[in-house]
């Protein structure tokens, strides 16, 4: 009879684990450096959101790169985090020439997340493909990102960096099209085939690297709303960036979002529930 996989259930001891009190001499460079590539003409939302969970969660140094097209809209609505026009492809989408920019980027960074709002073209596809290629931190695969490699994912057996996909169910049935018993035997496959912890969202949302593996019981259906992935996809890039575990980090990730997301409903109600109101959450669960 085959072994039924054991998930761990996410909690706050793992939050007390990886974010632990800051020493009183601390800097900013002590808290990470990272990258955030995302958005597209129609979608500047999505690098905002991340970019403002990212720095909920702790994150020392953001850099936020964005075609240029949208660059005022996004800059406006950014304090901290740092904003970088990049060339676009004139209909409001990166081009392949942001290339140079985004790998001399990737070399000084902690931890990179691609996707959010990118948009889809076979430009962007080949950028996408050209980050993985050469990114050496942890990168974070999501939306637009896992879109651009879902016919592809052998590439990304072959990346030389942690790889982490933050798929929602549309997203990962691109990815993994193959019948499964179960959501987390899909996941588990997945991960073993790709060699990346795979994030798989939705109502218990899973997280394993194809042999450990945890289940995240936080959350509302208040957080079924646009922009909610993409504050995940930012806290998750913070404690990648503070020097956490992909597994871990996932986990932790997926725990505060869902518990941040029941306080601000809490005190919202699930019907009105924005991924703004998640994002002030989380300060109050963080030491």
């Amino acid at each position: 009879m085959a072994t039924v996989p054991v998930c761990i259930r996410t909690s706050p001891a793992l939050i007390r684990r990886l974010c632990p009190p800051r020493r009183p001499d601390s800097h900013k460079g002590d808290y990470g450096r990272i990258l955030i590539v995302a958005g597209a003409e129609g979608f500047t939302g999505a690098p905002v959101l991340a970019a403002r969970a990212a720095l909920r969660a702790g994150t020392g140094l953001i850099f936020t790169a964005v075609p240029r097209a949208v660059y005022p809209i996004v800059a406006g609505k950014l304090d901290a985090p740092m904003v970088l026009p990049l060339p676009d492809d004139g209909a409001g989408k990166l081009s392949c020439a942001a290339l140079p920019e985004l790998l001399a980027r990737l070399e000084t960074a902690d931890a990179c997340l691609l996707g959010p709002g990118l948009g889809r073209s076979a430009e962007l596809d080949r950028l996408v493909a050209a980050v993985i290629d050469a990114c050496r931190c942890p990168l974070i695969l999501d939306a637009d990102g896992i879109n651009a490699v879902a016919a592809h994912r052998d590439r990304l057996r072959g990346a030389a960096c942690p790889l982490i996909l933050t798929p929602h169910e549309g997203e990962f049935r691109r990815l993994w099209p193959e019948p499964e018993t179960s959501r987390l035997q899909g996941a588990m496959a997945l991960a073993r085939e790709t060699g990346a912890v795979v994030l798989r969202k939705g109502h218990e949302t899973l997280i394993t690297d194809g042999q450990r593996s945890y289940v995240n019981r936080t959350g509302n259906p208040g957080m079924a709303t646009g922009g909610s992935g993409d504050a995940l996809a930012g806290i998750l890039l913070a404690l990648l960036g503070q020097g956490a575990k992909p597994l871990e980090a996932a986990a932790a990730a997926a725990w505060l979002h869902g518990r941040a997301g029941d306080r601000a409903a809490a005190r919202r109600g699930q019907y009105g529930l924005a991924p703004g109101d998640l994002i002030e959450a989380l300060p109050r669960l963080l030491p």
